[in-house]
């Protein structure tokens, strides 16, 4: 009760720190739905779009950098795939603020529109015997206006949805961005896959690969359109009706990163320990299973496969953190890059269908604790009135630096030592910086956001929440 008590007065910042069950957000389940869906889609979005590009990114580097060397072509190929996320950071500074200021649901639905029209382009853009150097240059514009939407989709959608999600379930209900994530991936292998295994390599080398491109400009539209549909976050709303907008004006890049410098360290280490390990497994893993000479139809399948079974998992992880807390759950998967990151990488490294396999479950096992707690996590880090700015700042800074990077850094690190092994070590390096960083965090487990009032899913919860101040 006492810890109700300082949560209402830290909250309302009032005089008299009792609640009133007015002041506490009750939203129903239904609504809830409506808002995980378009959010969880639009991610999917995002998601399918750099999954495509990942899953291509051999036959791009030789559609568009010419070169007599494939190792050269992938690099290049891979370098673009990176440039999407250098330009990621300055989005986040761009469209977090606007979110704060104007609200999660208008930035989502223009992040939205960017992202799927600059998917469909680069399925647009002539190869570069047709148009020469401005084959590359028109692929690279068009991913970093990926990478600048992208910039202000994460943040908004967690923020979104945690602001949407009753306390006690904001776990299990945060799942589904991530849940949206593995459905964006699991479609983009799924349709490259069935294109690489029905098409010849000369066709699909030359008209082939277009084909997931162009497919975003109609998922982009029902994302936009069920996006549209949704109503403001209440935790937005709320702020709005206790200050005018002119005071949230104010707010700037200082006080949304200097002034949340603690919690954006933490955002910034948990984001680098997650992203490193999950584009490793979803992005550079078919490039490293091709160069290891395992074939590239079997490698997809077998990354379908994993991602279906973490599909399965992740609510269920979603849900545990609800009970037993967020640390223990990220701390769980921290440990398990550190300590089976090598193991699997072995595995992996001595071929076949079955240890291949067994090596990206294992990844995937680990991952997953950090897909089912992360959306829920991040967001709890930041106080309401900064939340999308600070969450969007911090985890595009880390993804760029870290995350976007790793098939670069890993391919390359490779090629300057030899060893096939050097992704497992650098797993192994971020599954270390995930353990401090997940030590360092408060537990923010069935407790209202920072600077939002309790949420809960009933009339009836409120009630009982108004009536243990009285008893306290």
């Amino acid at each position: 009760m006492a810890r109700h008590r300082a949560l209402f007065r830290a909250i309302h910042r009032r005089k008299n720190p009792r609640l009133r069950q007015t002041d506490i957000t009750v939203t129903e389940e239904a609504q809830v739905k409506r808002a995980v869906k378009a959010t969880a889609l639009g991610n999917a979005m995002e998601w399918y779009d750099f999954g495509v590009y990942a899953y291509l990114a051999v036959i791009i580097g030789k559609e568009f950098f010419p070169s007599g060397n494939d190792t050269a072509q992938t690099l290049s190929s891979l370098a673009t795939f990176a440039a999407a996320f250098l330009v990621r950071p300055i989005g986040g500074m761009f469209f977090g603020p606007l979110g704060d200021r104007v609200g999660r649901k208008k930035i989502l639905a223009l992040t939205m529109i960017m992202m799927s029209t600059a998917t469909l382009a680069i399925g647009l853009i002539p190869s570069y015997t047709s148009i020469g150097v401005w084959a590359p240059i028109l692929l690279v514009l068009c991913r970093m206006v990926q990478g600048f939407s992208t910039g202000g989709e994460y943040g908004g959608a967690a923020t979104f949805i945690a602001e949407y999600a009753p306390d006690k379930r904001r776990g299990f209900w945060g799942s589904f961005l991530e849940f949206g994530t593995l459905i964006g991936y699991t479609v983009a292998a799924v349709l490259v896959t069935s294109l690489t295994a029905a098409l010849s390599d000369d066709a699909m080398q030359s008209w082939g690969w277009r084909i997931p491109f162009l497919v975003a400009a109609p998922l982009g539209l029902i994302g936009l359109y069920l996006r549209m549909k949704l109503d403001e976050s209440p935790a937005f709303q709320k702020m709005e009706e206790s200050g005018p907008a002119a005071e949230r004006d104010k707010k700037s890049f200082k006080d949304s990163f200097f002034g949340q410098w603690r919690a954006m360290l933490l955002c910034i280490a948990l984001v680098a320990a997650f992203n490193v390990t999950d584009y490793m497994l979803l992005s550079y893993m078919p490039t490293y299973l091709t160069q290891l000479g395992f074939g590239e139809t079997g490698g997809l399948m077998s990354i379908v496969v994993v991602m279906l079974i973490l599909m399965a998992l992740i609510n269920s992880v979603g849900r545990l953190s609800d009970r037993i807390g967020r640390k223990p759950v990220l701390m769980a998967g921290s440990v398990g890059f550190f300590v089976l990151a090598l193991p699997a990488f072995l595995l992996i490294k001595q071929g076949g269908t079955v240890a291949v396999f067994t090596g990206l479950l294992i990844l995937g096992l680990a991952l997953v604790c950090y897909l089912g707690a992360m959306s829920s996590s991040l967001p709890a880090l930041f106080p309401t009135d900064v939340r999308y700015s600070s969450l969007s700042i911090g985890f595009n800074i880390s993804v760029s630096l870290f995350g976007g990077t790793t098939p670069l850094v890993v391919a390359a690190l490779i090629g300057a030592t030899g060893n096939d092994l050097m992704p497992a070590f650098y797993t192994m390096l971020f599954g270390l910086v995930g353990i401090i960083a997940v030590a360092a965090m408060k537990e923010t487990a069935r407790k209202p956001l920072e600077g939002s009032p309790p949420s809960v899913a009933t009339d009836e919860e409120a009630r009982e929440l108004v009536e243990s101040q009285r008893v306290s």
